[in-house]
């Protein structure tokens, strides 16, 4: 049996089932050491005051899940360009593993230490866990990333009921942890929870981090959630969503997790199952756009939108947006749906971008950012690729004329206001305030400002 210990570094990989890096780690037989590194490297995005609070609780659970089967989740504040190969050093680790991540700055980090792990003749190893399939693993009949959803779901699925998505991996059973491990950080040391004031009450109360909110998540959805999901998924007073997203952003589920689990129950499931998958996709396809356009988050995938001529910022107008005061009630419903939970349904996701971006002419940057803060799922991929779908500047993007009306939407989705009632209680009263804007201008003003894209 080999003696030197194992470092397994966890990441965006939060879960002990279906966890390659660990899996493997179990494999070898050597003592394992669970590491998680809070870099604070300077080329690597800052999490979101809500994602924050989420990482707390999930290496919370991590950590005592860990601690249940014998092993030990050490901590650790820094850069990890510097932590991983230090302390493989001073532990006398024999292998080093970890599962990919798809950000340029992150895959520049990782292939820095893996070459000088393995320079100094450690095992040093990365693991597909995330996705359904690697970014280079779908590509055009020209070897190019696809840039349209529907050729590259077409291919997806042709990829997959040939040559499936990986089957999940189990738990391990127990761990054999390193017998004098190291010092770490304890988690409450890293400041993740607002406390001055605490604004988290309603996140409390909608969610449970954690690979075991996340099992549970799922096995209530497919129990029942997704029936009807292929109709119901875009009214947002209706329960038909999963709630996925969160766990699925910090790992503690897979997608092919996910995709076993819906699959086993296709006969059952039906076009509402074919529905939920398409979904799942379309979260793949943002990180294989992420993985060829590392600037997602920064810039505009189209280059012509570079000639937007986006105004000076009404900040009056970006504030009451953030507040949910803009006097447009769907959109003063998500927006403090998004404040409260953390979270906001997908439909209202995109109206209030359109609004944001088309009505008020404010740069979709803006809006991925407060996302970015605000959001218990704010995903390096998704989120700025929904962003810049919304705003007609992305991959696939929604025609920039294509501008959601709230009061449509409204009529359509939430007819009785149901949803608007639930958060904004006092709509409907002289408390509630007048629109900031007209629709029907702002909308011909965003038209005439997308000349200056059109036709490049």
């Amino acid at each position: 049996m080999a003696t030197a210990p194992t470092i397994v570094w966890f990441r965006d990989d939060l879960r002990l089932a279906d966890n390659p890096a660990l899996h493997a780690a179990v494999e070898l037989g050597a003592p394992i050491l669970c590491l998680f590194v809070l870099d604070d490297s300077e080329e690597l995005r800052p999490l979101g005051g809500a994602s924050r609070w989420w990482l707390h609780h999930s290496l919370e659970a991590l950590g005592e899940d860990i601690r249940g089967l014998g092993g030990t989740l050490l901590l650790r504040s820094g850069s990890a360009a510097t932590i991983v190969p230090e302390l493989a050093t001073s532990l006398g680790a024999g292998a080093v593993l970890w599962n990919r991540r798809y950000g340029a700055a992150e895959r520049e980090i990782d292939a820095g230490i893996k070459t000088e792990l393995k320079d100094a003749g450690l095992d040093a190893r990365s693991f597909a866990a995330n996705l359904l399939a690697e970014p280079w693993e779908i590509v055009t009949g020209q070897g190019q990333p696809y840039s349209v959803f529907t050729p590259f779901w077409k291919a997806s699925l042709q990829r997959h009921s040939a040559n499936p998505p990986r089957h999940p991996l189990p738990a391990p059973t127990e761990l054999t942890g390193v017998s004098d491990a190291p010092d770490g950080d304890e988690l409450g040391s890293w400041d993740l929870l607002p406390t001055k004031p605490d604004w988290a009450g309603g996140l409390r109360e909608q969610w449970t981090p954690g690979e075991a909110g996340a099992d549970a998540r799922l096995a209530d959805f497919l129990d029942g959630g997704v029936s009807g999901y292929a109709e119901d998924r875009d009214f947002p007073a209706q329960p038909s969503t999963s709630g996925l997203s969160p766990h699925l952003r910090f790992g503690e589920i897979s997608s092919p997790q996910i995709w076993h689990a819906a699959r086993d129950r296709r006969r059952h499931l039906g076009d509402d199952g074919a529905t939920f998958l398409k979904e799942l996709g379309w979260r793949d396809f943002a990180y294989h756009c992420l993985f060829a356009f590392p600037d997602l988050a920064t810039r505009n995938w189209r280059q012509a939108f570079d000639r937007f001529p986006w105004p000076d910022v009404d900040q009056d107008a970006f504030t009451a947006w953030t507040t949910g005061h803009t006097g447009i009630p769907l959109v003063d419903a998500g927006m403090r749906e998004l404040w409260t939970t953390g979270s906001m349904h997908n439909r209202i996701r995109m109206v209030v971008a359109s609004f944001l971006t088309k009505n008020l002419l404010i740069h979709w940057r803006l809006g991925e950012e407060w996302f970015w803060d605000t959001l218990v799922d704010a995903d390096p991929a998704s989120n700025p690729f929904n962003w810049q779908w919304v705003a007609g500047s992305g991959f696939d993007a929604s025609p920039y004329f294509r501008i959601f009306n709230p009061e449509r939407q409204r009529e359509r989705f939430d007819p009785d206001d149901a949803y608007i009632k639930r958060w904004v209680p006092e709509f409907g009263t002289p408390d509630y305030p007048e629109p900031i804007v007209d629709l029907g201008e702002t909308r011909q003003a965003a038209l005439a400002a997308y000349e200056h894209v059109k036709g490049a």
